[in-house]
């Protein structure tokens, strides 16, 4: 694994939520983790099922879940750990992006 890949961490919980979810999907799908700009906070974080890879996307396997990012996304990504919590107020993907100085209260957009 290169430190382009490490910079971003992917716990146990969130990669056995991806394998669940990619178990249903073609073969060669792959968890798109994106960052764009919106959102009440400034970015936001987006995840998408895709099948399509680009040349320069970075790829990050674990226990059978794949995870592309962009290399844009992952300049905002860098040193982040995407977990998947499932508690009292529902389950989701979340991001600890230690970039962020400010995010939204329900976690999904962000500000640096």
């Amino acid at each position: 694994m290169d430190t382009a890949t490490s910079s971003v961490i992917v716990t146990d919980s969130a990669a056995r939520r991806i394998s669940e979810i990619l178990a249903g999907e073609a073969p060669s799908s792959a968890l798109r983790v994106s960052v764009e700009g919106g959102g009440c906070s400034g970015f936001q974080y987006k995840f998408d099922v895709t099948a399509e890879r680009a040349a320069d996307d970075v790829v990050i396997e674990k226990d059978g879940a794949t995870i592309l990012v962009d290399p844009v996304s992952l300049d905002y990504l860098s040193g982040s750990r995407i977990d998947f919590v499932d508690d009292l107020i529902g389950a989701s993907f979340r991001i600890d992006n230690p970039h962020a100085t400010a995010s939204c209260g329900c976690g999904t957009s962000f500000s640096l």
